[in-house]
This record gives structure tokens, sequence and C-alpha cells, in this order.
């Protein structure tokens, strides 16, 4: 594209797109059939694996690493019911990627509806993780696989999550927070500590109700006694 820059020690592999106005830094390294999209910028020594597709308005930091498939800045997940039909809400905002991040493969990290959706410095995710529009990732936060995050979700600086854990939409997560797998944030989590279950709940708490429903055949059959 037009006004394009890219530094002279970059590499771009083949079959590599590179739209209107992007920025390609020293040292990055761009794999074959990667789409970088118009005002997008990668990074110094970035490295995009085959198939990362960067929309429009990605902006990736320093020496990051995007495996094959991920995609920024895609339309986030906005519609609004007009009494007959869903109508799509205009998706105009970027993506802003820290330096020193690792997205695994087919990640997608959604554009803001406006403004911006962020991911901190340092920050590691796994595969297939999504994270909504508006979304705002603190740094060095670790999200393992198949994560889901709803649109304008806050977590903290070095959160850690296990697979499959889910975020309903604008729930804010505190500082140092841990989540286990499958762990389901409903609400505001204020306090730094372990949590665990459907909706998530101090880790003590949740292992004794998992002890109760154990329980829970033997104590139906002396009810019915």
């Amino acid at each position: 594209g037009d006004d394009v820059r890219i530094a002279e020690d970059a590499s771009i592999g083949p079959f590599v797109v590179i739209e209107e106005g992007a920025t390609i830094g020293a040292g990055a390294k761009i794999y074959p059939h990667c789409y970088i999209g118009e005002n997008c910028v990668v990074g110094d020594q970035s490295v995009l694996y085959p198939g990362v597709t960067l929309v429009q308005d990605v902006v990736v930091g320093a020496r990051c690493i995007l495996h094959a498939g991920v995609v920024l800045g895609a339309d986030g997940f906005g519609f609004a019911w007009d009494g007959q039909r869903h109508m799509k809400i205009p998706q105009v905002g970027g993506v802003v990627i820290g330096s020193d991040c690792e997205l695994g493969a087919g990640t997608c990290v959604d554009r803001a509806t406006c403004g911006e959706t962020t991911v901190g410095d340092g920050t590691k995710v796994d595969n297939m993780v999504q994270i909504g529009h508006n979304g705002r990732i603190g740094r060095h936060v670790i999200l393992a696989g198949q994560i889901g995050i709803a649109g304008s979700v806050t977590l903290g600086d070095g959160v850690i999550c296990g697979g499959q854990a889910a975020f309903k939409d604008h729930v804010k997560v505190a500082d140092g927070v841990v989540l286990a797998g499958r762990a389901g944030v409903m609400r505001d989590i204020t306090e730094k500590g372990e949590y665990f279950g459907v909706p998530a709940v101090p880790m003590r708490e949740a292992m004794r109700q998992m002890a109760i429903i154990q329980k829970l055949p033997e104590m139906e059959k002396r009810l019915r006694k």
C-alpha cells in the first residue's frame, strides 16, 4: 500500500499483504500469508507466524509473538434490537497490544466499539482465547486456552486464569487474582486471592460447596426417609 514504512532489516515472507499507512519495525519477521491492514503497526523484533491478520488500526508492541491464525481488530460483537431485527453497531475503535506479549494460535482480540481494546506488556495468552471489544487486560496476565472474555472486561495486573474460564461483560478483576479452570466470573472480584466455581467464589468456599454436592444423594435419601 501507499505510505508504508518497513524497516530495512525486517523480514517479509511471500504472499503477505501490507495496506496503506502500515509500519513494520526493525527486525520484525512476518511469515507467509499474513495480512497487515491500514494504519497497523508491528513493533521492533516482533514475529507474526503464518496466517496472522491485523484488520485495521492495530498496534503490536516490540518483541511480541503472534502464532498462526491470530486475528486482531475484527469487529466487536455489538448489535441493537430495533423491534424487528438486530442492527449492527459500527465498531470503529482499535486494538493495542503491549510489548513482550505472546498470543497463541487462533486467539482473537476484537477492536473497540470506540477507543481501544488493550493488552498490557508481558501478557501471555494461550490458544483459542477470545477477548471482546473494549476489554482492558493488564500487564503480565496469564490466560490459558479457550478462555472467553466478553466486552468491556477489565483484568488487573498479574491475573492468572485457568483454561475455559469465562467472564461476563463489564466485570472487573483485581490485580493478582488467580482463577481456576472453568471459573465463571459473573460479578466484580475486588480482593486478591484464589477463586473457583460458577459463579466464581473464594477457593475455600468453592471446595466446601463441592464437598456438599458430592454428599447430596445420601442427604436426599435421608430426607426422604
